[in-house]
């Protein structure tokens, strides 16, 4: 088996404001700044995919990101992930208490729109025409049935797509696949060979902002629109090896739409002891900004499950510059070039979203 060359160093300046967090991560954990960087990267797509589409030269795209970490057991993989998903959980374990509270008012609710609702509807079919007529008309003012509160978790640990469905059907609309033993998912029922096809078509649509189908027995088919999906897998190279290899996943685009790394090693050399002060309060400073946005309403249309993002639009020489990276791989995939034997890999490439999470 032909050895894998060593990759090039993480291009950390290109993070912008976010690189001073991942160094300081990777400050405090002596974990290769990769994975600092991809944590951060999808936790901060993850909280912001809700509000704005980015604009690419295929058009509108949502700034949701797919990424994939390839480290060994020991690489501190989770004690990153898990330093800036603070801001992530704290606010769930506090809108956990709310959602209690708002369903057991809702229940109630529920219970007396619905008792009022079969005393009128009992009057209407009575004899009297005038109290019928003055029934039907309370029955209109009562309006629609109330509605449950959604579901305040925005991540899944590794569920199968129809599970995946299921929770954005009583969830928010922008959700978010995260899990440090992505080995689970990817060798799990979601993606075994019944249904490794369905599931990376639909969360293929998810990644590209598209409507995603839910057909159930009895109901037919439930269309979820406005929805936004990211995610974070971190996998050993033994694992990664068998979604790389997969004729599928490189054949059907999934793994073109995944932002990949696979770090040098840095477990033996990892003797340095303590980490700044300046380390621990940008992590501080991150979760609390994490925080913050994560309190802001979403930007929803008429439903309260779909989005409605606002549009980030390229300066004139973004575009320009874009369309010549575009024309530079697009020659590499010539016949004998450098990318022909992965095409699918580099032709998604110019539809990255990651510089609108720069800010």
């Amino acid at each position: 088996m032909r050895e894998i060359p060593q990759g090039a160093p993480y291009p950390l300046e290109a993070l912008g404001p976010l690189q001073n967090v991942v160094k300081a991560v990777a400050d405090i954990t002596q974990a290769p700044p990769a994975i600092a960087a991809q944590s951060a990267l999808s936790i901060v797509a993850l909280v912001v995919q809700s509000f704005a589409n980015v604009e690419t030269l295929a058009g509108s795209s949502p700034c949701s990101l797919y990424c994939l970490t390839i480290a060994e057991s020991g690489e501190r993989k989770s004690t990153c992930d898990r330093l800036l998903m603070a801001g992530v959980r704290e606010h769930e374990e506090k809108e956990a208490v709310k959602y209690r509270a708002d369903m057991a008012a809702y229940k109630r609710d529920l219970q007396s729109w619905t008792a009022k609702c079969k005393r009128l509807l009992t009057v209407v079919a009575g004899a009297s025409a005038e109290k019928a007529g003055k029934a039907t008309v309370e029955l209109q003012a009562m309006g629609e049935e109330p509605l449950p509160p959604l579901h305040p978790n925005l991540t899944a640990m590794g569920p199968t797509l129809e599970g995946l469905l299921k929770q954005m059907e009583i969830s928010r609309p922008a959700l978010g696949i995260y899990s440090d033993e992505g080995g689970a998912f990817l060798g799990g029922y979601a993606m075994n060979p019944e249904n490794v096809v369905k599931t990376m078509a639909g969360l293929s649509n998810l990644w590209d902002g598209k409507p995603v189908d839910r057909t159930r027995a009895g109901d037919g088919v439930q269309t979820y629109r406005g929805r936004r999906l990211s995610m974070h897998l971190m996998v050993q190279p033994v694992v990664a090896m068998s979604l790389l290899g997969n004729p599928v996943a490189n054949g059907q685009g999934f793994l073109a739409r995944f932002l990949i790394t696979q770090p040098v090693s840095r477990i033996g050399h990892r003797l340095k002891r303590g980490s700044a002060p300046e380390s621990h309060e940008a992590v501080a400073d991150f979760k609390k900004r994490l925080t913050e946005v994560l309190s802001v309403a979403l930007p929803t249309g008429n439903h309260r499950q779909e989005l409605d993002p606002r549009q980030l639009r390229m300066a004139e020489d973004g575009v320009e510059c874009l369309h010549l990276y575009n024309e530079e791989i697009e020659r590499a995939q010539a016949e004998a070039a450098t990318w022909i034997r992965c095409a699918p890999l580099p032709a998604s490439r110019p539809s990255r979203r990651r510089a609108s999470l720069r800010c």
